[in-house]
C-alpha cells in the first residue's frame, strides 16, 4: 500500500491540537485513521462522534481504502505479500514457502514444544536479505512471560551468518506486564514502525509471545469470558492492522488447555476460542517428538492443505 503524502492536518476537522492528540494516541498516518472506528477517535482526541466519522471518511478517500475492488486488484496486492523463512525447509514448504506478511500466524502447543525458539529464529531471519528468505527488516517482540534471551539470538545469528551484535540491534523488545499494557504496546510498535519505515531495516515482523497468557491469568471463571473475548478480539484486529500497514509478518504464540471430555484424538486445544481461531490466518500446532525433534502440524489456512513437518531445535536454531 502506498503511503499518503498528505498530513493529518489536511483532513477536514483536524486542527493542530487534534492532530497532536491523534499522533500521541498512535494515529500517526492517514491509513491508521482510515481503519479506525469513530469511537476510537472520540476517545483518543476528545472530539464529537459526527466529527470523528467525517475525519474517518475523508481519511478513507485520501488513503484510497475501504471500497470494493476487483479480484485482479486483490491478486496484484497479494503479489506484494512477502515470505519469511523459518529456517526449516519442510516447515517453509508446509506454509507454502514461508510465513506470510499481512497476516497472523499462530504457533500453539504445550510448554517446551519450541514456540519461543521459533519466535527467536524469526527475529533473526527477518534481517536476512530476501534472496536468503528474509525480509531485510527489523523485528519487534512483545514479551509477556520474560522468555526473550539475547544469548539465543546471538547463537542463531551466527548460525545464519549474521553479526550477532548487529542482529540484536535490529530486535526491539518490550516486556508486557498485563493485558492492557500488551494492547498499548501494539500502538507503540506502530509508532516505532512509522519512525523506521524509511530506514534500511524497516519493521517487518511483530512477535507476541505469548498472546493469551495475560488474558488467561486476568480473566478467570466463566463470568469474565465474554469480556475477555471482546478485548482479545479488538487486540487481534489492531495486530492485523499492523500487519497490513507495514506489510509485516505477525507471529503469535499460544498455550493449550486440556479438554478432559475427549476420548479419541488429541485432548488439547488452543486458548482463545473462536475469536482467535477466526482471526489467525495460519494456525500451527507444535508438539514434542523424540529428543530435539518437534512435529509442526498446519491446522488451519485459507489456501493450503493440512499437513505435518518435522523440525529440529539445534544450537544454531531451527533446522530440518
Amino acid at each position: 500500500m502506498e503511503r499518503s503524502s498528505i498530513s493529518l492536518e489536511d483532513l477536514p476537522g483536524i486542527g493542530p491540537a487534534t492532530a497532536e492528540k491523534l499522533v500521541e494516541a498512535g494515529y500517526s498516518s492517514i491509513e491508521a485513521i482510515a481503519v479506525a472506528s469513530p469511537a476510537d477517535l472520540v476517545a483518543a482526541a476528545e472530539i464529537g462522534e459526527a466529527t470523528a466519522s467525517k475525519i474517518i471518511q475523508a481519511a478513507r478517500e485520501a488513503a484510497d481504502i475501504g471500497g470494493f475492488e476487483s479480484g485482479d486488484k486483490v491478486f496484484e496486492r497479494r503479489k506484494l505479500v512477502g515470505k519469511l523463512t523459518t529456517g526449516a525447509k519442510s516447515l517453509d514448504n508446509l506454509l507454502g514457502g514461508g510465513i506470510e506478511t499481512q497476516s497472523i500466524t499462530e504457533f500453539y502447543g504445550e510448554f517446551g514444544c519450541g514456540k519461543t525458539q521459533i519466535a527467536h529464529q524469526l527475529a533473526v531471519n527477518v534481517q536476512l536479505p530476501e534472496s536468503e528468505g528474509g525480509l531485510s527488516g527489523s523485528a519487534v517482540i512483545i514479551d509477556t512471560e520474560n522468555t526473550f534471551r539475547p544469548e539465543r539470538i546471538k547463537q542463531m545469528a551466527e548460525g545464519v551468518g549474521l553479526d550477532p551484535d548487529d542482529a540484536l540491534k535490529h530486535i526491539h523488545v518490550a516486556r508486557a506486564y498485563n493485558s492492557n499494557h500488551q494492547i498499548l504496546l501494539v500502538e507503540k510498535a506502530s509508532e516505532l514502525a512509522e519512525s523506521l519505515k524509511d530506514s534500511d531495516k524497516p519493521v517487518r515482523l511483530l512477535i507476541i509471545d505469548s498472546l493469551t497468557a495475560h488474558f488467561r491469568a486476568e480473566y478467570v471463571g466463566r463470568g469474565t469470558l465474554a469480556d475477555r473475548q471482546q478485548k482479545l478480539n479488538k487486540h487481534l484486529h489492531e495486530v492485523l492492522r499492523f500487519a497490513d500497514l507495514n506489510n509485516a509478518v505477525v507471529m503469535v504464540t499460544n498455550q493449550v488447555q486440556a479438554k478432559p471430555d475427549v476420548f479419541f484424538g488429541d485432548p488439547t486445544k488452543p486458548i482463545g476460542g473462536h475469536v482467535l481461531g477466526h482471526t489467525a490466518t495460519f494456525r500451527i500446532y507444535l508438539r514434542k517428538s523424540k529428543g530435539d525433534k518437534r512435529i509442526a502440524r498446519l491446522v488451519d489456512s485459507p489456501h493450503l492443505p493440512d499437513g505435518e513437518a518435522v523440525i529440529t531445535v539445534t544450537g544454531e536454531g531451527i533446522r530440518d
